[in-house]
């Protein structure tokens, strides 16, 4: 038993050090190396300090900021927390479920009553979560539907929040992958440095 045992017992040190440690350490450095920035976690600066990250998403509720896709995310108690990056994760409702339809129904009557004027139909992604409850993004269309509320809300001219949302939009990953988007963030930080008319 012991000429077995001994073996085994090697092997499963080796490579758990290769693959526990070795690897996982010559990735991380090697990131760090060729891409600093995105390794780091693609950290947002303002004035020195940290506000957030390209790749997490923050609860913006003031009519005066475009507002993000709404996310699931709970605590540790099962409450409610935005954007919670330790519990990243969706409602898990079905299509067919009562609750998922209140939701939405929720929040296209919080969209109506931010902005009455905005009667056209509202886009899906501001009103059901993702399956992360972390997207950071939301499609032109959705920044488009809050154009006239952002610009009502901190005395802008329309054209102009428009022109900063076509500035802000990202095209597909390499061209081909996912979507056009805006980073609901940066769009806001942007729209921070526009002087009011």
């Amino acid at each position: 038993m012991n000429l077995q045992l001994r073996p085994a017992l090697v092997s499963f040190i080796a490579i758990s050090a290769v693959t526990g440690l070795a690897y996982p350490f010559a990735i991380t450095g090697l990131s760090r190396l060729i891409f600093p920035r995105q390794a780091g976690g693609s950290l947002i600066v303002k004035d020195g300090r940290v506000i957030g990250s390209e790749w997490i998403g923050q609860s913006f509720t003031a009519p005066r900021d475009f507002w993000g896709r709404p996310s699931a995310t709970v605590d540790a108690d099962n409450k409610p927390l935005p954007y919670n990056g330790a519990n990243s994760g969706g409602s898990n409702l079905a299509p067919s479920n009562p609750d998922l339809h209140k939701a939405v129904q929720d929040r296209i009557s919080a969209l109506r009553a931010a902005d009455p004027d905005a009667t056209g139909p509202v886009p899906v992604d501001l009103v059901t979560a993702s399956g992360s409850g972390l997207d950071p993004h939301i499609s032109p269309a959705a920044a488009a539907y809050q154009v006239h509320r952002v610009a009502q809300a901190r005395g802008l001219d329309e054209a102009k929040v428009r022109a900063l949302v076509a500035a802000y939009i990202e095209g597909p990953q390499l061209g081909v992958l996912g979507e056009s988007r805006v980073n609901v963030l940066k769009l806001n930080l942007a729209l921070e440095a526009l002087p009011p008319k």
